[in-house]
């Protein structure tokens, strides 16, 4: 069996996400790991534009997408998961705490019509699951921190760690999102870095560290041991927690958290029409003291 699959990935700048279009070489089989959906928040317009080149790629090289997988419920871009489903029949796949990601966004939301058992994914995946991808696996590792529900994905000798670590010099993800835990990433942290060095980590943002001018989004466990700025092989756990507490209280919310919590906790469906036809994303108002 190879222990090689081949990566295409694709950068989306206006949300600084990487989308990765993953295949086996032998059997054409494929995977599609967190997939953005266009979206305009001035004028509320989404657009499948960059979903739609992933799979441009996909049929010029003539893949059959069976997954489209996220890594988590991310803060930062929409997911274009439905569109993959709708044009290939793909799975939906998320980690199974996604369960308690909508228990804690559904009232936030007022999702009437979010029921949080996960059944908007076709697929919870458990530590240890491991999904068919031609002649290679997909073995799910359950990475906690940065949210509850946060998996990485191995594939032959590589993985796709999502929002656990960035490029070794950018560092680390924030744990202020509700159900986030800084000792608890430390330690999915500390579990990647356990692989071999020479396993290669695929990241699912980046912002370019101060002094690079270029973005990058592959390195290895072994790079990360030496080089992370927040967790390489010095740092202990205290530590860590004691440095992220701290960054994260200075971070400021993503641009599109509103907007991207209440689509993707639905496997990326918008929410129901009213009844006007219109489909609405909420803005909880927070007054603060005094203020009004």
């Amino acid at each position: 069996m190879s222990l090689s699959a081949e990566i295409r990935p694709f950068f989306d700048e206006p949300t600084n996400t990487i989308t990765y279009l993953v295949f086996d070489p032998e059997t054409r089989q494929a995977a599609v790991i967190d997939p953005v959906l266009d979206y305009d928040p001035a004028s509320g317009e989404v657009d499948t534009r960059s979903v739609a080149a992933v799979l441009a790629e996909a049929d010029r090289l003539a893949l059959n997408v069976r997954w489209a997988l996220e890594t988590h419920v991310h803060a930062d871009h929409l997911s274009g998961a439905p569109y993959i489903k709708a044009k290939t029949g793909a799975q939906i796949g998320i980690g199974e705490r996604i369960t308690d990601v909508q228990r804690i966004f559904r009232p936030i939301f007022n999702a009437s019509d979010l029921v949080a058992d996960g059944g908007d994914f076709d697929r919870l995946l458990a530590d240890g699951d491991r999904l068919p991808l031609g002649e290679l696996e997909i073995e799910v590792i359950h990475t906690p921190g940065h949210t509850p529900a946060d998996v990485s994905y191995r594939i032959g000798d590589a993985v796709f760690v999502g929002d656990t670590l960035f490029m070794p010099d950018y560092g680390t993800a924030r744990t202020d999102f509700p159900g986030g835990d800084a000792r608890q990433l430390y330690r999915s942290i500390r579990r990647l870095l356990a692989l071999p060095a020479e396993t290669q980590l695929f990241m699912c943002h980046d912002y370019k560290a101060p002094g690079r001018d270029e973005y990058a989004w592959e390195t290895t466990v072994g790079d990360q041991m030496l080089h992370n700025v927040h967790v390489s092989d010095r740092v202990t756990e205290d530590d860590f927690v004691a440095m992220r507490t701290t960054r994260d209280a200075t971070l400021s919310a993503p641009k599109l958290l509103l907007p991207s919590i209440q689509v993707n906790m639905r496997a990326g469906r918008l929410p129901p029409a009213e009844a006007n036809g219109v489909r609405y994303l909420m803005i909880p108002v927070k007054e603060r003291e005094g203020s009004l």
